[in-house]
């Protein structure tokens, strides 16, 4: 399946026609009126830095705009003001000394905390557990509506920080511009709230335990949060703060938060029809670039090269890749740029290695999904080294994530060859197996109520625990609600046809009512409850008996014995 081809003549005319044919025949889904989140900003300003830069920054601010301008000093003059002559500080301070200003101890620094966005910045120091505004403070306001930040290591230390939050320093080629933007930081502004989420399908918590939290490390604006409740934790993402950089829909294994411009199922399934109108008008060897639009636009890509424009680079991940292999392209191609944040990078450069641990497991060269660095257009442009794996169509049957997923796999399976062997993943990726210590399990099933997918399911007939490793996404729920430690996770992909059938993992014949002899419990599950139980007054003596009765004979049992002994009522 991975025969190398000799490269020939291609008639880049004809791929370039079968292209604007595809792409012609179907439109690249967009959202014209997306949903959006509002911004209203009064103007009134907070600058954070040294007193030297910060008055610096307020002169050149001046008849700007803005409503206000407020100094927070992270150091006096004296101690940054370089090689200042004492004429230029005087009349650095004439020109600002109208403005409310504040300078902060060295310990006071270090207890600065800033939160909110664009319009809604609360500012507050927190001293001996008492948190004193400083927006009310100084300008007896709930809070300021934008913050320019001139430390060297900034208070929100983000690769993408919040809108309305801006960081720059006084030496900087472009601070005239920095300046200019920050002071047009007035007014009302909208931008699109990129995602949606289903809680019902998160796999991040449940009575209690947290499982899932790929989309928590992945995200480089901190956008996204844990919240504890009473009982549960929940994932909640803040839209006001939210990039749309789309890593966490790239990295959520459920389909639980789902990328909005344009929709994931609706980006999938243009992608594919593309290459189905490609190869039906002619086209050859085609190869699918994953880039962003603003990098593509206007550029000239060879015939063959199929361009995906996505709002952000992360909003595709390795199920989209492997499905444009899937359906028929010969290789895929991920446009990095220059304006990736760190964190953005490291997932990117870890679903690349999670592509390539699946290709080879299945049988395929790694080689089929590249990087390019970027301005590289040789690599862009250049033939693919492999033919596609198939000229067929591939058509989801399902709309769920997973479940695409595991189609696409299964597609790789028969075009590939598997070797039946479990195979390392990188740490985290959402495949495996668990293992059940039978000799532990009670089959009480509190693992298949926290199971987040139907990986686990519970027997109908008779107590038995069965498992579909194609649905596990490597959670830990299963394993932390057990009550008996029974259950461990085994990472890894699972090379063979047996990963998508269901097999027993354990099961034991039904305990039976002593009264009634209806099945209604595994036989360790009793023995279990009544060593646990054995103590208590309320099972004491011959009432013991009741743990190994049904729900109905065990409530008969109590009034029974209400009945026959009334004094016994007192007790109750």
């Amino acid at each position: 399946m991975n025969q190398r081809i000799t490269l020939m003549p291609v008639d880049d005319s004809r791929n370039r026609q079968a292209r604007e044919h595809a792409h012609h025949r179907v439109s690249w889904p967009v959202n014209l009126t997306p949903a959006s989140v509002s911004y209203v900003s009064d103007g009134h300003a907070l600058i954070v830095g040294n007193e030297r830069d910060a008055r610096f920054a307020a002169r050149s601010l001046r008849n700007k705009g803005l409503s206000s301008v407020t100094l927070l000093f992270t150091a006096p003059v004296s101690e940054s003001h370089d090689s200042l002559d004492e004429e230029t500080i005087d009349i650095l301070l004439a020109d600002t000394v109208d403005l409310n200003s504040h300078t902060l101890a060295p310990s006071q620094v270090q207890a600065l905390r800033i939160e909110g966005y664009l319009g809604r910045f609360s500012v507050s120091l927190l001293q001996d557990g008492v948190s004193l505004n400083l927006a009310t403070a100084l300008v007896s306001r709930d809070h300021f509506d934008l913050i320019l930040d001139l430390g060297e290591t900034p208070v929100l230390p983000l690769e993408l920080p919040p809108p309305g939050y801006i960081t720059s320093g006084l030496d900087d080629s472009d601070r005239d511009a920095t300046l200019d933007a920050f002071a047009n930081l007035v007014g009302e502004f909208d931008k699109p709230r990129y995602f949606q989420i289903n809680n019902d399908l998160c796999a991040h918590s449940n009575s209690g335990n947290i499982g899932c939290t790929r989309c928590l490390d992945v995200c480089p604006a901190d956008a996204i949060t844990s919240h504890q409740g009473r009982i549960e934790a929940w994932v909640e993402i803040d839209p006001f703060r939210c990039h749309g950089v789309g890593s966490c829909t790239s990295s959520c294994p459920t389909g639980a938060i789902q990328y909005r411009m344009p929709e994931t199922q609706r980006q999938q399934e243009t992608l594919l029809a593309w290459l189905d109108a490609y190869r039906q008008a002619g086209g050859i060897t085609p190869v699918v670039r994953f880039g962003e639009a603003e990098d593509m636009a206007g550029e000239d890509a060879a015939g063959h090269v199929l361009d995906i424009p996505l709002e952000e680079l992360g909003a595709a991940g390795h199920d989209q890749w492997l499905a444009a292999l899937a359906g028929g392209a010969a290789e895929v191609r991920i446009q990095y740029h220059g304006r990736m944040p760190e964190r953005l990078v490291a997932f990117i450069d870890d679903q690349l290695a999670q592509a390539h641990t699946l290709l080879e497991a299945l049988g395929h060269s790694r080689d089929r999904v590249k990087r390019i660095d970027a301005g590289d257009n040789v690599a862009r442009d250049a033939l693919p080294t492999f033919p596609p794996l198939t000229t067929g169509t591939l058509a989801f049957e399902t709309t769920g994530k997973r479940e695409r997923l595991n189609q696409v796999l299964a597609r790789l399976v028969e075009l590939g060859r598997f070797d039946g062997q479990r195979h390392r993943m990188p740490a985290g990726a959402a495949y495996g197996n668990i293992e059940v210590n039978t000799a532990a399990c009670t089959l009480c099933m509190a693992c298949v109520a926290n199971c987040p997918t139907p990986a686990l399911a519970a027997g109908l007939d008779s107590p038995q625990l069965s498992f579909r490793e194609a649905d596990c996404v490597q959670c830990g729920l299963c394993a932390a609600a057990c009550p008996e430690n029974a259950i461990s996770l085994a990472p890894g992909f699972l090379s063979d046809k047996t990963r998508e059938q269901r097999h027993v993992c354990h099961e034991e014949a039904a305990f039976e009512c002593i009264r009634c002899g209806k099945p209604f419990a595994s036989a360790s599950a009793i023995a279990n409850i009544k060593a646990k139980l054995a103590d208590h007054p309320y099972f004491a003596g011959d009432a013991l008996s009741r743990l190994e009765m049904c729900e109905d004979c065990r409530v008969r049992d109590v009034w029974q014995e209400l009945a026959r002994d009334p004094e016994s009522q007192l007790k109750v």
